[in-house]
């Protein structure tokens, strides 16, 4: 007997929660969205996640959804069933999401699998776009935050507590910035949205830009879009600040793959959105950092499925035998794969 074709992704943010109905190595056929009103608490919020749920269901047969996936930020326990401390989402502490999602949909037996956002969103770049190629890369999200995963043979590497990847909290110096983690010098210090901001604005504040004219005198309201058009119209102050990010982001990355042999890094978020005057710099840090028998056959790619990538990526855990561990030898990974994206 064939298994379900059909899946559901359910993608929490702070700001909107989202949800598709994914066909198995295809893609979508249904996408929803709404505010995810966090302030309203975690009850509220699965109430609407289960709503959502339910309107993909309602597309196909009931006994061809092979069940649900979620991706969110915080803390996943190691059998990605419950969620605590998320960002931007209070009163999340131990919610155990497989439990309420089954209850209120009335499936005590139903797949629900939940998994840490940027995990999710390699695991949708891995089999529905630029990750097809590659069983093993690295996946770093550039947005108000910067996250991490690590792919290997097709699957997700946890770790021992299910905390691998946690690409953003990687120091490149121990005196450097602190991060909202506490930690010095973490990546996150440099290229979150919010930090790399505030850099922009102390670089550029005596600098010739037109980014005067739209981000006011003292900057105060520059952002990540802002410095990307500046650069397009050929600002050189804003080309200089996506060299320094860049420079950061390569000497980052550079010792990730020192240390796990991964040779493939995709790069996601809405900071990835600057595209090559972010990512030309990535790659020249990166061969100055690689040591000199990891530099062959090194590719740095952009993930351009945006926030889609994680929805598909949250549907992939219901259909992944074992979601979430790491073939190990001897082991063949799944390989169905959708066509790889334009």
């Amino acid at each position: 007997m064939s298994p379900p074709p059909y899946a559901i992704g359910i993608d929490l943010g702070g700001t909107y929660l989202r949800a598709a109905l994914v066909e198995r190595g295809k893609g979508f056929l249904e996408q929803v969205q709404v505010e995810t009103e966090a302030e309203k608490g975690p009850d509220h919020i699965l109430d609407r996640a289960a709503d959502l749920a339910r309107r993909m269901m309602r597309a196909v047969p009931g006994d061809e959804v092979a069940g649900l996936g979620m991706g969110a930020p915080g803390a996943i326990n190691w059998e990605r069933t419950t969620l605590s401390h998320p960002p931007n989402l209070s009163g999340w502490t131990k919610v155990n999401v497989r439990e309420a999602l089954r209850e209120r949909l009335g499936q005590p037996d139903l797949s629900v699998t939940l998994e840490n956002d940027a995990n999710v969103a390699a695991l949708g770049s891995a089999f529905y776009s630029v990750g097809q190629p590659y069983d093993s890369f690295l996946m770093v999200t550039l947005g108000t935050g910067v996250g991490g995963a690590i792919i290997y043979r097709d699957r997700i590497f946890r770790g021992t507590t299910g905390g691998a990847g946690e690409f953003g909290h990687l120091s490149i110096d121990h005196e450097g910035p602190v991060a909202r983690s506490g930690v010095a010098g973490a990546i996150e210090a440099y290229l979150g949205q919010r930090f790399l901001s505030r850099h922009a604005r102390y670089r550029l504040l005596a600098r010739e830009t037109v980014l005067h004219e739209r981000a006011g005198d003292d900057l105060e309201d520059l952002t990540p879009k802002m410095l990307f058009e500046a650069a397009e119209d050929g600002d050189e102050a804003a080309r200089e600040i996506w060299t320094w990010a860049g420079h950061k982001l390569g000497c980052a990355l550079g010792s990730a793959i020192n240390l796990l042999d991964i040779r493939t890094v995709i790069v996601g978020g809405g900071v990835a959105a600057a595209g090559d005057y972010l990512l030309d710099p990535t790659r020249e840090a990166m061969q100055r950092t690689v040591i000199a028998g990891l530099r062959e056959e090194l590719h740095l790619e952009r993930e351009p499925l945006g926030n889609d990538v994680a929805l598909l990526g949250a549907a992939q855990l219901t259909f992944q035998p074992d979601p979430g561990d790491v073939a190990g030898p001897g082991e063949t990974a799944p390989t169905e794969r959708a066509p790889a994206a334009s």
